[in-house]
């Protein structure tokens, strides 16, 4: 009889030799500064909000229930329901958040395995997460904090002001909203990027990207970086495999971008779903249209978890082939992510075509940018360097 194994695991045996997982998993020595809420709370078991909970600035009331107007899912509550990022309720004809000071996951991460490429290369960034999702994805490496309640897991109390501290003391110059879906946790990532933007703490954004334009906006004033995670090209592909839909996230792109954030891509590589040539031809055709080709593009290798164990590993020769279209379609910078020791986790020059930037998992071990230019021919390298 074959020995199962957890999902984490199998993802440090798969990604062995990567300089980690992007998981949540606990930096003790930090950790060992806060509280472990190792059962649910007794206010969570009674029904009652407690001390983890604040009121949401984007609700409407409605004749049918409390509106939830932070994402497009536009969640109608009524009294005592759960969202479907599990984050929210409403109480007495208003919004709540459960997931306040509350985080399950902390870790002190290099910045490369964000990733973000192009984000003060070698810096630390002091990682949070508050469980919840706003999408439903079948191949979320993360569900077991995504697809759940704040009110199901683990939890650190750590409210802003002690984060931000934190972030401080451990030397990280940003803060990373990350590893579940930072949109569901929004209250308490806006007033946490808030404090530390007023530290000079830059603050980064790990997402799905599924968020309203005006909550988008309010909290884009704060962000210094964001990698936005570009499930497909396809509507119907959206619906499907996430639970959500396409057009939202391209306008994220386009906000993001015109904000002055910088800003990195994943698309990850689901064999038999996102796969197709053509769609990722049309994907970096309209991210090229639409003035993104310096947003490094990060194409992720798919690993059999959650709801698709029964795909496979994406080929490398198909990874390669997408990197070939984006390269072609004008994509600047084209990085073929979780296939350890390939070339093209590399920087190169656009123009010079040298390697300015060789990495190894999460590792800088040639840095070849000079003042955000080529050491070789002078040419800018897009980024925040």
């Amino acid at each position: 009889m074959s020995q199962r194994i957890t999902k984490r695991e199998f993802l440090r045996r798969s990604l062995a030799g990567m300089g980690g997982v992007a998981l949540g998993l606990h930096s003790f020595d930090t950790l060992a500064k806060h509280s472990i809420l190792m059962e649910p709370s007794p206010e969570s078991l009674s029904g009652s909000l407690g001390r983890y909970s604040k009121e949401s600035p984007y609700y409407i009331f409605t004749p049918k229930g409390v509106k939830c107007q932070i994402c497009p899912n536009q969640c109608i509550l009524t009294e005592g329901k759960e969202s479907i990022c599990r984050t929210k309720v409403a109480r007495d004809e208003k919004l709540y958040t459960l997931g306040y000071g509350n985080p399950c996951s902390i870790h002190v991460d290099p910045i490369e395995k964000k990733p973000l490429f192009h984000f003060f290369p070698t810096s630390k960034s002091f990682s949070v997460a508050i469980a919840g999702c706003n999408l439903a994805c079948l191949n979320c490496q993360n569900w077991e904090i995504s697809q759940v309640s704040p009110r199901d897991t683990q939890n650190y109390d750590l409210f802003p002001e002690a984060l931000v501290n934190e972030a401080a003391a451990s030397g990280s110059l940003s803060i990373a909203y990350t590893y579940s879906e930072p949109i569901a946790f929004y209250e308490y990532m806006f007033d946490s990027a808030k404090l530390a933007h007023a530290r000079g703490i830059k603050n980064v954004f790990i997402s799905n990207g599924y968020i309203n334009e005006k909550p988008l906006r309010d909290l884009a004033v704060y962000l210094d970086g964001a990698n936005i995670n570009l499930k497909s090209f396809s509507e119907e592909i959206y619906q499907k495999l996430n639970g959500g839909s396409l057009e939202p996230i391209l306008r994220t792109l386009k906000i993001l971008n015109e904000m002055g954030v910088w800003l990195e891509i994943t698309n990850l590589i689901v064999p038999n779903w996102t796969d197709k040539p053509q769609m990722i031809k049309d994907m970096c055709t309209w991210l090229v249209d639409n003035g993104l080709e310096n947003a490094p593009l990060h194409l992720s290798r798919f690993f059999p978890l959650y709801k698709l164990t029964n795909l496979p590993f994406t080929p490398l020769p198909v990874l390669e082939e997408a990197h070939g279209i984006a390269r072609t379609a004008g994509i600047r910078y084209v990085y073929i992510g979780n296939v350890p020791s390939n070339d093209a986790e590399n920087t190169y020059c656009p123009k010079c075509k040298k390697m300015i930037m060789e990495r190894k998992g999460f590792t800088i071990l040639v840095n070849n940018i000079q003042d955000g230019k080529c050491k070789f021919c002078g040419e800018g390298i897009a980024g925040r360097w």
